[in-house]
């Protein structure tokens, strides 16, 4: 279970939401059996699709997406969350890999790639609202805060880390968002500038100092107040955030529809009927051939039954 935190600095010029993430990365992992790179990829755009959720939804049925779409080999990530605390995603080749940079790190923007970000918000009003900008580096974090910048017109510092053990499991992972608010005196802009010029890496401030440590820490002589959760519900001073995906048997089988009677009847003949794999979570479906007859006809065959 991951946690989210809140709250205002510099007598409201400062907005701040931060997340810790590891567990949700973690059973991101063992669900895609994700080698080391794309798990720190898919862990960031988790941990980033979750603090723009919380920071730009109005309503709890909202729902945003965002498609990094990189000429990388990795294919992804694509990532979902909502305001109920479910996130979920996935990339198309869990187990692709490149050499470390320069500089010893994992190479994320090269896994991702050039290519562009499709950012989708479904609204409580069943509205689509749909919108694409141009990667900045393919490692995430600064293509997430270049969004913001863009759609939103407010700058904001985007921190986003995931850190992972010799054995591939996720050891820590988390991000925090810092907006400036219009009108912010330009005393706090620099103050902020230089707390985080001499910062440690993020995953290494939470191993060490916490969550709520490492606000404490990015926001040092900013006057951070933390906003009290339990006035909506959240009495242990966090909203709880986990993966969880919306897929059910019921869509899974409804899946088959768009194949025609014949390939149907080739799943049952050759399979015993038919395996769905929900490529959000990895979930396997196992659907009867009973299942699978009880289905209507494909869109292409009831349009082809003769009229009367």
């Amino acid at each position: 279970m991951g946690r989210l935190i809140r709250g205002l600095a510099a007598e409201g010029n400062l907005r701040v939401l931060a997340v810790e993430s590891t567990d949700i990365v973690e059973e991101a992992r063992q669900r895609h059996g994700l080698s080391e790179t794309p798990t720190a990829a898919l862990g960031r755009a988790l941990t980033g699709v979750v603090l723009l959720t919380y920071l730009l939804s109005k309503t709890p049925k909202e729902r945003i997406t965002l498609q990094f779409q990189g000429d990388g080999p990795m294919g992804g990530p694509v990532v979902e969350a909502a305001p109920d605390g479910l996130v979920r995603g996935y990339v198309k080749n869990p187990r692709a890999e490149l050499p470390l940079r320069s500089d010893g790190k994992l190479d994320v923007g090269g896994l991702v790639g050039r290519g562009e970000l499709k950012v989708a918000r479904a609204l409580n009003s069943g509205d689509l609202y749909e919108s694409s900008i141009e990667l900045v580096s393919g490692e995430i974090a600064e293509d997430l805060a270049h969004y913001l910048w863009q759609s939103e017109q407010i700058p904001s510092a985007l921190l986003l880390g995931v850190r992972v053990h010799g054995g591939g499991e996720v050891q820590v992972a988390g991000g925090v968002v810092i907006q400036v608010m219009p009108g912010c005196p330009d005393a706090v802009i620099s103050r902020l500038e230089a707390n985080l010029a001499g910062r440690l890496s993020i995953t290494d401030l939470l191993l060490s100092e916490g969550l709520e440590g490492t606000v404490q820490t990015l926001l040092e002589g900013l006057a951070y107040d933390p906003t009290d959760l339990s006035v909506v519900g959240f009495h242990e001073g966090h909203i709880p955030v986990r993966f969880g995906c919306r897929c059910t048997r019921e869509r899974a089988t409804a899946s088959l529809v768009y194949f025609s009677s014949q390939e149907r009847e080739d799943m049952i003949a050759e399979d015993g009927g038919a395996e769905v794999v929900c490529h959000w979570c990895g979930r396997k479906y196992q659907i009867t051939p009973e299942e699978i007859r009880s289905l209507p006809l494909s869109e292409e065959e009831a349009r082809n039954i003769p009229k009367a």
